[in-house]
């Protein structure tokens, strides 16, 4: 027979959360109703846990309990592991099941150029699952269980293999009947007009465009592209956007880019993936399908260029 005799100082668990529980709300009866229990269970896993420990955890007042100094120190060290416990539990929760791909990506990167692109990597790879992790924090791939993840910036993160995947540049849009239709036309005109900000400096396009720009920002104001774009959508006005984020509606009708002035955006988009042995086929069949996508994308954008050849501001 099998002794675990090793494992005696580890009290209960249930005896360690009616423990916590009390000692955090200061009663048994608020502790016994966020624990779904009664309060003669409470009652008795903590008289359990302080002969475990050999130490009296609670001054008993009347018909209350008043957690004591050693009862404190000691909550605020059991208060710490559960949450250990917890994280540990949803980190075990949150990787990739068999078949699935999950993938790091910023918001609006992932809803205006990946996903309308996605039907085509579960048609080739029907097996593979996507989970889209979306955020504008930068995940950490290893802690947070992801697969692969697209990045923007300069490519010098640590504890990933990265690739990159191209530069992006930066053009003004605005929708078809923004103004009534009358639109912008010129870099005067564009500058003069009801602006939507976000997070990027005009001032490159400016440069590029030769023009000056009152630097005090006026109206609306968003650190979100997705909101910046909708509201450019609308019709409320126009905008100066990462051309991946626009690309697409311009070809569909939805969204005008307003001159063929652009400039170049400070930060590329990377593929960055885990050195992961469980998932090396999922990365290497998204990477291989991805940097094809990417290939199709660069030529759409020299195809147009080669057509607007010749329009200018």
């Amino acid at each position: 027979m099998v002794s675990y005799s090793y494992m005696s100082p580890l009290p209960p668990l249930t005896c360690l959360r009616s423990f916590e529980a009390t000692a955090r709300l200061g009663s048994v009866t608020l502790a016994a109703q966020e624990l779904h229990v009664t309060h003669s269970a409470i009652s008795q896993q903590i008289k359990v846990l302080e002969e475990i420990v050999g130490l009296t955890l609670f001054v008993r007042e009347g018909r209350g309990l008043r957690v004591n100094e050693d009862g404190r120190l000691y909550a605020l060290q059991i208060r710490q592991a559960l949450g250990d416990i917890v994280e540990a539990t949803r980190l075990i929760q949150a990787q990739p099941k068999m078949g699935e791909l999950v993938v790091a990506v910023l918001p609006s990167f992932g809803r205006s150029w990946l996903l309308p692109r996605l039907p085509g990597f579960q048609q080739l790879y029907p097996h593979v699952s996507i989970r889209l992790q979306a955020g504008l924090s930068i995940s950490n791939l290893h802690q947070e269980s992801v697969d692969i993840g697209i990045r923007m910036g300069k490519g010098d993160w640590e504890g990933v293999e990265q690739k990159l995947l191209f530069h992006d540049e930066v053009v003004v849009v605005a929708a078809p009947h923004f103004n009534d239709g009358q639109l912008p036309k010129t870099p005067r005109q564009i500058v003069e007009s009801a602006i939507i900000y976000n997070t990027e400096s005009w001032l490159p396009w400016c440069q590029a465009a030769g023009v000056e720009m009152n630097i005090e920002r006026k109206g609306l104001c968003s650190n979100d592209s997705n909101l910046v774009l909708e509201a450019v959508r609308l019709g409320q006005g126009i905008a100066l956007e990462r051309r991946s984020l626009v690309h697409d509606a311009i070809v569909r009708g939805e969204l005008v880019q307003l001159c063929e002035i652009s400039a170049p955006y400070a930060y590329p988009y990377w593929l960055v993936w885990p050195p992961r042995e469980s998932s090396e086929n999922k990365q290497r069949e998204f990477s291989h399908w991805l940097f094809k996508e990417v290939e199709t994308y660069l030529a759409q954008l020299s195809a147009t260029r080669s057509r607007r050849m010749g329009d200018v501001c």
